[in-house]
């Protein structure tokens, strides 16, 4: 199948790239851990539960035509989590998420992620007006949303908790 983003992308730091089930074992680090999945999953997922979830990311990109990439530091090929496109069907638009294992944080791998997808989609999807779905208590995710140039817009009850919707620079 042919998709309507790139399979992978680079930046310096980083290769982004389409998601095996064989990749479910590395992110289950990051799905099995509750502080990494505490405003996402909510909850720790089984390996069993992770090996669905990542095998779901594939089938997100077959349906739409993209997905969340992988996100691997180009030195050392070590898996740091997702980063990309992402529109299940209980999201009130598209957005860009990002999910990375914790030991990885605080290193900017995420904004650098984050704004590569945001230059793919402006070349390669340029109608698409693309959001982050944040939880109003994700400080981190907040602080990154806004590093990128994402600004708030509104408020939703969603998953029973207040998120907020952070609109990402348009394409255009």
């Amino acid at each position: 199948m042919s998709f309507l983003i790139p399979e992978s992308i680079e930046t310096p730091r980083l290769r982004l790239r389409t998601v095996t089930d064989e990749d479910w074992f590395a992110l289950h680090e990051y799905y099995g851990d509750v502080q990494s999945v505490k405003y996402t999953t909510l909850q720790a997922l089984t390996e069993e539960d992770s090996r669905r979830t990542v095998g779901s990311i594939g089938r997100h990109w077959q349906r739409l035509g993209y997905g969340p990439y992988l996100v691997e530091e180009k030195a050392t090929a070590t898996v740091l989590g997702l980063v990309g496109l992402w529109y299940p069907k209980e999201w009130p638009e598209p957005e860009i998420k990002w999910a990375l294992i914790r030991r990885h944080w605080g290193q900017g791998y995420a904004a650098e992620a984050a704004r590569a997808v945001q230059a793919m989609a402006a070349h390669h999807l340029p109608d698409l007006r693309l959001i982050s779905l944040i939880h109003v208590e994700n400080q981190a995710s907040i602080r990154l949303a806004i590093a990128v140039g994402a600004t708030a817009e509104r408020e939703m009850p969603f998953r029973g908790a207040v998120y907020r919707v952070y609109r990402h620079p348009s394409g255009k």
